[in-house]
């Protein structure tokens, strides 16, 4: 059971439009507090998105995020499943990029999750653009590699971009199993569609066994069958989770910088999830969320109903374990 301490404040104390908002209204604690220890999950914002290379505005992310983040209830209602029982989930702030650097912008990020790896909480992120989850990667597989269930439209497996630049929002994960951050059998990626530059990030995944998983054959064979495949690709051992918006149609969240049409509808963005119970998942991301391009907030309350079923997840291997 939960510290009350580390319960939302209800909408019936205080209306959701009142107060300062933090992540799902959450009590917010700073990585010096006392209290730091006895967080299960930790809800962490990134505000960066120095990876981009076309469309910005995942900067704004997390901050929309949050806001959005206050029509979240303690009780899933297709699950049962109540997070806020079962785990001590606290906001604990957004890590300072800085904004004019991205080599120093990934040694903060990095620096930031150490301090909240070493007191064992499981980190979910709100990005950012997807570069974010290369320094987060970095702590998260200190010990070792990491499998990856990553929903995306993307692959975001290219070598480079403009001739030899290497960190962008369409390289992380290669530089992830690069470093040694991904065991590359055991990521599985979900959604991949869209035009193409060419197939070497496809050349990439198959030499080096990442299971790619495109649109047409997740349409084709069903959530249940695909997720099922996931889970099987993963196993039991310790797994990350990647979710970029753009997984998502733009029809409906279209407050992203790269959308892709065809894909799932918000009802399949939020089953997948579920679909995720029982792996041993060691952190999670929702990345690429852009105010920008979507001023009334659909898009991020989308992407936080996401972060709500992940933290069920989530709270679902801790009663079992």
């Amino acid at each position: 059971m939960s510290s009350d301490f580390f319960k939302p404040v209800s909408g019936m104390e205080l209306p959701r439009f009142a107060g300062v908002p933090t992540f799902m209204r959450l009590p917010y604690l700073a990585l010096d507090d006392a209290r730091l220890s006895d967080v299960d999950v930790g809800i962490i914002g990134v505000p960066w998105d120095s990876g981009t290379t076309n469309r910005p505005g995942p900067r704004h992310g997390p901050r929309q995020l949050r806001d959005s983040s206050t029509m979240i209830r303690a009780q899933n209602g297709a699950t049962g499943v109540r997070p806020f029982e079962a785990l001590n989930c606290a906001d604990l702030g957004d890590v300072g990029p800085n904004p004019a650097d991205i080599q120093d912008s990934m040694n903060r990020i990095t620096a930031f999750y150490n301090q909240v790896l070493d007191h064992g909480i499981i980190p979910l992120t709100a990005g950012g653009d997807h570069l974010t989850s290369l320094p987060v990667l970095r702590s998260v597989a200190r010990k070792g590699p990491v499998g990856m269930v990553h929903f995306d439209s993307h692959t975001d497996l290219f070598h480079s971009y403009f001739g030899g630049t290497m960190y962008t929002h369409g390289t992380p994960f290669r530089r992830a199993v690069e470093e040694g951050l991904l065991d590359p059998k055991r990521v599985v990626q979900i959604g991949i569609r869209g035009t193409a530059y060419d197939n070497e990030d496809i050349d990439f995944a198959r030499a080096e066994g990442i299971r790619i998983i495109r649109i047409e054959e997740f349409f084709e064979r069903g959530i249940t069958d695909v997720m099922t495949e996931a889970r099987e690709i993963v196993g039991n051992h310790e797994t990350y989770v990647s979710y970029d918006i753009d997984f998502i149609d733009p029809t409906y969240a279209p407050g992203t910088g790269t959308p892709e049409v065809g894909g799932p509808n918000s009802f399949q963005a939020l089953q997948v999830v579920r679909e995720l119970a029982g792996l041993n998942i060691v952190g999670a991301d929702m990345v690429e969320v852009s105010p920008p391009f979507d001023q009334a907030g659909g898009t991020a309350f989308l992407g936080v109903s996401v972060m709500f079923e992940l933290l069920c997840v989530m709270a679902a291997q801790k009663v079992v374990q």
